[in-house]
């Protein structure tokens, strides 16, 4: 079985391929994903459909997520990545609970935009 760490990295790999939708699989039934613009999602379903408007927003607004780093030990992981925008980079990071190899929470945390970009 996947620990946290893990999931969180094959998480990210199938991100990186650019359909959001892909990673659904990687939830929970019960799951819940708490986004700081779009809100919270309870169930898998509901985070499938955020995935498909994550799918469009992204691609409207083009920006793309980075990576940077993921550690985690037990049932809980953590990255930082780096969201890159056309009016430039902001920084956040992704809270993970795992439960079996499946994400059973995630929520991220991001910095606010500069006074530039606001």
């Amino acid at each position: 079985m996947r620990s946290a760490k893990e999931t969180i990295e094959e998480f990210w790999r199938i991100q990186d391929e650019g359909d959001y939708t892909k990673v659904v699989e990687l939830f929970a039934e019960d799951a819940t994903l708490v986004d700081p613009f779009f809100g919270t999602f309870e169930g898998k379903a509901a985070i499938g459909e955020f995935m498909a408007k994550m799918n469009e927003e992204m691609g409207s607004r083009e920006t793309h997520f980075v990576v940077r780093d993921i550690d985690g030990g037990g049932d809980v992981a953590w990255a930082q990545w780096t969201a890159k925008t056309p009016a430039g980079d902001i920084e956040g990071c992704g809270l993970y609970r795992v439960r079996d190899g499946m994400m059973t929470y995630y929520k991220d945390y991001m910095n606010a935009p500069s006074q530039e970009e606001a």
